[in-house]
Formats: structure tokens, sequence, C-alpha cells
């Protein structure tokens, strides 16, 4: 609860808070106080989506999230914006659980999701030689030139904690990892990007990275 109230208080005061800037989809699943500590000190604006019109204010999108995809997905139906995400043509960054959101299906809860990328999100296969959730620091190795990874070197390390990873596919991964099996670290579909581990949790890659996107 005092987290709650300390990014209200956040978001209230913030000099950098207006349209024109990314906006960030509110939906009860996603810990969004560090990401919007990394925005305002990257002097980024951004402001808070709850309803359809809020869209319209904005020139890109973060869709955040942690924990279980299924569970977030329903928070994310049950506010009605599903048909005005998957609608958009300005650029859509998903973070984590956010990424997971937009392929077609994952294996935690046995939930379907947005289908913007049709890849599956899967459960990591039990190994006594590797611990899950993978969590710590990890490198990230660019797959295609995109304007997301600019100024960020290959096998740059960013931080992840996840379970569940994105199947590899050629064709949408943007960059990729490897902990028990290689995966999509990072993806690419048009206009809608994902990230699987934290850029705002990263130093300074991930904030060169979130910098790309405000950009793009």
């Amino acid at each position: 609860m005092n987290e709650i109230k300390q990014e209200s208080n956040l978001r209230d005061t913030s000099p950098f808070r207006g349209p024109g800037g990314i906006g960030i989809i509110q939906y009860g699943a996603g810990n969004i106080f560090s990401l919007t500590a990394a925005l305002e000190r990257l002097g980024i604006p951004y402001g808070m989506i709850n309803k359809e019109e809020d869209f319209e204010q904005y020139d890109r999108y973060i869709i955040p999230g942690v924990g279980h995809a299924g569970a977030a997905m329903a928070k994310l139906e049950h506010t009605g914006l599903v048909p005005s995400i998957k609608a958009l043509k300005k650029p859509v960054l998903g973070i984590c659980v956010g990424m997971q959101l937009l392929t077609s299906y994952s294996e935690e809860g046995d939930s379907k999701l947005l289908d913007l990328f049709p890849i599956k999100t899967l459960k990591f296969a039990g190994d006594t030689n590797f611990k899950v959730p993978h969590t710590g620091w990890n490198q990230v190795f660019p797959e295609m030139g995109n304007a997301l990874f600019e100024n960020i070197p290959n096998g740059s390390h960013f931080y992840f904690v996840h379970s569940y990873f994105i199947e590899y596919n050629v064709t949408y991964t943007l960059s990729s990892t490897t902990y028990i099996n290689k995966f999509s670290a990072s993806i690419m579909r048009d206009n809608f990007y994902g990230v699987q581990f934290h850029p705002e949790k990263s130093g300074a890659y991930g904030e060169t990275l979130l910098k790309n996107f405000s950009k793009i």
C-alpha cells in the first residue's frame, strides 16, 4: 500500500509528466515505481493510461508486468483496453510479463494472450544445474539491427527475473539470451517491441534502451 501511495505521489508531482511522451498502460499487474523513477532520471515525459481516451495523449506506450502471465492477462482484459492496444500503430514496448502478454499463449496458467506475435511463452525445464527463476544479470546478443539497441554493445548485460521464456523464433527475435536454453530476450514485429529483461534495473545500457525507445 505504501508503494502504491509513493507511485501516486510521484506521478502527481513529477515535472516530467505530460502529453507527447510515453503512456504507461495501467492494469494492476506491474510494479511501475522503478520504471517511472528511471524515466524521471532520464527526463523522458510520461503519463498513465487508464482508459481508451488516454492513448491519444502519447507518442509511444509501455506495457509493464510482473508475476503470473495468466493473471496479468485477466487484469488487462478487465480494463477493456485490449482492443485499443491491438489496434495501436505507434511504438509499444512490453517489459517482462508485459512482453509475454504480446505472445499468443503462455504455459503459465494455460493462458491465451494478446496474440500480437504468433509465438509462445514456455516454462523453463527443470534442471539441477540451473535455478528457476532465472534471476540476475545475463548477456544479450542482438540478432538484427534496430534502433532499440543503438549504442548498446553486443553481449551487454541486462537484469532478468523470470520463470517463463519466449520461444526463439528467428523472424521475431530482436536479441537472444541463453539460460538452460536459447530464448528471445527481445522481440519485434511492426510497431510492437518486447524485452524479457528489466531495462529500468539494468544500469547504463538499460537506460540507453529506454532512451532509444523514447525516440523510435
